[in-house]
């Protein structure tokens, strides 16, 4: 079991790497879209992780957390956060610029959703093409959601899980109203001038600690009954 449970840390760090980078992407493929070339300009419309890594915040901190427990560091394992480069953006470049804006910022969990969608699609195609796919597919999904089960779950099965997992919490968490996550931009857009005058006033050391503290009962709300509606569409797929 100790070397599926490395397995399955591989697989969260790959697609972490992954999701991160398309998210960042997706920021700079809308930016360029509605007309503003920064992004594109210094290669952050792409999907080459190389383009979006932050050294701390997409490899140390996740690193820490996933392969943490293996080393005997248990104190990091926990609310799985990673965050890559800031996409570079000049709004100025905006025909619209609140509205753009808010488009160029929501295109990165709109980017998580449409890969947990792509997951659900890829697990929902194997519950009928392969042999007791129901079945597997349901006991891997579950085993790989609950630690301590001992049932192996399905490779493509865990990948496609964890893909849901890491994205729909990217999602969720991004939306956030704190900043510099997404939420604070499309929020700070809707308010009067004085009052982004008091939001822009928040310390990051505030920031930081209402996204540990705030962030996790928030992501847990969330992430509860998604699962469990992705849970019985499978199982009724």
């Amino acid at each position: 079991m100790q070397q599926a449970e490395f397995v399955k840390a591989v697989f969260e760090f790959v697609i972490l790497l992954f999701s991160l980078s398309v998210h960042e992407c997706a920021h700079a493929w809308m930016a360029s879209r509605l007309g503003d070339q920064t992004a594109r300009m210094v290669g952050r419309v792409s999907l080459n992780p190389a383009a979006h890594v932050d050294p701390v915040g997409t490899l140390l901190f996740p690193a820490m957390m996933i392969f943490g427990p293996f080393i005997g560091l248990s104190a990091f394992s926990g609310m799985l956060v990673g965050w890559a480069k800031p996409t570079p953006v000049n709004s100025r470049n905006f025909r619209r610029i609140v509205r753009d804006g808010n488009l160029v910022t929501l295109a990165g969990p709109a980017s998580n959703l449409l890969l947990v969608l792509a997951a659900l699609a890829i697990l929902s195609g194997m519950t009928l093409v392969i042999s007791n796919g129901h079945e597997i597919v349901v006991r891997s999904f579950v085993a790989t959601i609950v630690p301590g089960t001992n049932y192996i779950p399905h490779p493509v099965v865990m990948l496609c899980t964890l893909a849901i997992l890491i994205n729909l919490s990217l999602c969720f968490f991004n939306l956030l109203p704190i900043p510099p996550l997404d939420g604070s931009r499309v929020v700070r857009n809707m308010l009067p001038y004085g009052a982004v005058q008091a939001y822009d006033r928040i310390p990051i050391w505030a920031s930081y600690l209402f996204m540990i503290f705030i962030g996790r009962y928030f992501l847990t709300a969330l992430l509860t009954p998604s699962i469990t509606a992705i849970l019985w569409t499978l199982i009724h797929v």
